[in-house]
């Protein structure tokens, strides 16, 4: 009979530890993100522009693409033409 109790007992506890195990990964959330890599852009001739007061960034390098915001509003991306002079 001790020996059922005692076998029982560890399988309790070997149950708990894998259900806290599960609620704690799934908690944690993913891993970390893996981080885009850096585009050079510069030839491209791309430009963020603020449709409220015609402010403009131009983008020489791309990662993660995040459009900034300027006047409150989200800037637009516009692409133009290379200048060939």
């Amino acid at each position: 009979m001790e020996v059922v109790v005692i076998l029982s007992g560890i399988a309790i506890a070997v149950l708990i530890a894998w259900v806290g195990i599960t609620a704690l990964r799934a908690a944690s959330g993913p891993g970390p993100r893996e981080t885009p890599a850096i585009e050079d852009v510069e030839e491209l001739e791309v430009f963020l522009v603020c449709g409220e007061c015609g402010t403009e960034f131009r983008v020489t390098r791309l990662g993660e693409l995040q459009i900034p915001r300027h006047c409150g509003e989200p800037m637009e991306v516009v692409h133009r033409p290379a200048d060939t002079t």
